[in-house]
C-alpha cells in the first residue's frame, strides 16, 4: 500500500510557473502508473497528466494543459513532478497526485481507477 504526499502549491500570478512534487512510500514505486488530477470548487475531479511505468515513460495530458504542463517521475526518489508553466486563472484548483499498481501502457483518465491518492495541494492563479 502506498502513501502519497504532495507539495509545491501556492499563489502565483497569471503567466507564472509552479512545480508540484509528490513523494510516494512503498517499494514498488517504479511499477506504479502515476497521474495528477485537479478539482475546482463545484466541479468534477479532472485528469491533468499521467505517466505509465510500462511505456518508456511516455506522458499523457488533458487538452487544457497540453504544451504548458509537464509530468515526470524519478523512480530513485519515489517522486512524481508536475511542472506548470504559463499558468492561467482557470488552472486554479486543488491538485492531487494518484497512483495504481496495475500494469497499463496508458494511464487511465478516470479517477475511479486509481487506488492511492495524496491529500491535495492548493494552486491559486491570480489575474
Amino acid at each position: 500500500q502506498a502513501q502519497l504526499v504532495e507539495s509545491g502549491g501556492g499563489l502565483v500570478q497569471a503567466g507564472g510557473s509552479l512545480r508540484l512534487s509528490c513523494v510516494a512510500s512503498g517499494r514498488t514505486f517504479s511499477t506504479y502508473t502515476l497521474a495528477w488530477f485537479r478539482q475546482a470548487p463545484g466541479k468534477e475531479r479532472d485528469f491533468v497528466a499521467g505517466i505509465s511505468a510500462w511505456s518508456g515513460g511516455r506522458s499523457y495530458y488533458g487538452d487544457s494543459v497540453k504544451g504548458r504542463f509537464t509530468i515526470s517521475r524519478d523512480n530513485a526518489k519515489n517522486t512524481v513532478y508536475l511542472q506548470m508553466n504559463s499558468l492561467e486563472p482557470e488552472d486554479t484548483a486543488v491538485y492531487y497526485c494518484a497512483a495504481y499498481g496495475r500494469r497499463s501502457l496508458q494511464p487511465s483518465r478516470s479517477p475511479g481507477e486509481y487506488d492511492y491518492w495524496g491529500q491535495g495541494t492548493q494552486v491559486t492563479v491570480s489575474s
